[in-house]
């Protein structure tokens, strides 16, 4: 059967595209190729995901450059693709699947006879034939939204690459924080069940929002407790990806701190009482990858640092402090630290040099 090349594409090969953006690119390319007056084109997925609503891809023919524009589901509803489109030229758009949720192919062509009735039929029949690509794409998108969404990023990737042997993982360096609420077990004794949820979100955002922000990863939120982690990467020597990671992990505690101020202060507007928390950082090597039962498995980090972040939170209390820092953090930074001496922590063999940030 000798089909077009968009066509052919669409059938052979459009299946194993990595993602939405090299999909629209290439197949807009292809149309390009066949003779179709395109000056852009549009896609766009409904996503499952907490924030972000829809995903839509534009491409401009002139450039075959594509962006990606959001659509967040707290937003007032917009057309991103469509909108787009007529600031290139007149629209055409097919409805890929029977759901009003359902994937959306566009294009905006040159002139006003661009989707004379031949090139309307040819656009019909690329809608017709990338529903069976397109519906597998976004089936992936969809599963890389949840993961991510439950998991954190890296995370996600990694279990996404087949990474899901029990036992398994890798050691990586990280700088690792780890926070929680003060007296929440009173509070929430006190505290309507909706309330306290929205008191943990409220918390959760101030970490975990200065957490993505700095480039670091949430693993586990337990109870009112995070833990997360900064890891080193591969872009420079290990001196400097060891101080890069510990220099995001401060900035990151630094700004929850700040926030955590911000909300005391409107939970005070409000007559409740203020969110005393403490948070620690440590730098060390930690095995980051599966543990759990056999049908029921979790993605996170274990190991002497881990335990050591963990421990050193719980001196926030005594110690009268909301953020201390150890002294691997200290040794990796040019950051101004505040010296607290050795302490002694439950279940760790050697003192811990701590630290803490100015007035913290």
């Amino acid at each position: 059967m000798d089909l077009p090349s968009s066509l052919a594409w669409l059938v052979d090969e459009a299946a194993a595209s990595p993602g939405p953006e090299p999909f629209l690119a290439e197949l807009g390319r292809r149309l390009l190729s066949d003779g179709l007056p395109l000056a852009g084109g549009a896609l766009t997925l409904a996503v499952p995901h907490p924030i972000i609503a829809r995903r839509t891809w534009l491409w401009r023919a002139e450039t075959g450059g594509v962006i990606e524009a959001l659509a967040f589901a707290a937003a007032p509803p917009v057309d991103a693709g469509r909108d787009w489109l007529a600031g290139l030229g007149p629209v055409w758009e097919e409805r890929i699947g029977p759901s009003q949720d359902a994937l959306m192919l566009g294009w905006a062509g040159i002139g006003a006879g661009a989707f004379a009735p031949d090139n309307a039929a040819r656009l019909r029949d690329v809608a017709r034939f990338a529903a069976a690509p397109l519906a597998a794409l976004a089936a992936r998108e969809a599963r890389a939204a949840l993961l991510e969404a439950y998991l954190g990023r890296r995370s996600a990737a990694r279990v996404q690459a087949g990474a899901l042997a029990r036992g398994t993982g890798e050691t990586i360096r990280a700088a690792l924080l780890c926070a929680d609420l003060r007296d929440f077990t009173a509070l929430s004794q006190v505290t309507e069940p909706h309330a306290m949820i929205a008191t943990l979100d409220a918390w959760f955002d101030r970490v975990a929002g200065a957490v993505h922000a700095f480039g670091g990863e949430v693993l586990k939120f337990i109870g009112d407790g995070v833990l997360a982690i900064f890891p080193v990467t591969g872009a420079s020597g290990q001196m400097q990806g060891d101080r890069n990671a510990c220099d995001a992990a401060l900035r990151a505690v630094a700004a929850s701190r700040a926030g955590m101020v911000h909300l005391d202060h409107v939970r005070q507007a409000q007559g409740l009482a203020p969110l005393p928390f403490g948070a620690a950082l440590h730098f060390g090597e930690i095995l980051w990858g599966n543990i759990g039962a056999a049908d029921r498995l979790d993605f996170t980090a274990i190991g002497p640092a881990v335990n050591l972040v963990s421990r050193l939170e719980g001196l926030c209390k005594p110690l009268g402090r909301s953020v201390l820092i150890s002294g691997a953090v200290a040794a990796n930074t040019k950051t101004m630290l505040t010296p607290l001496g050795e302490h002694s922590l439950r279940g760790i063999a050697d003192p811990c040099a701590v630290f803490t940030l100015p007035e913290a």
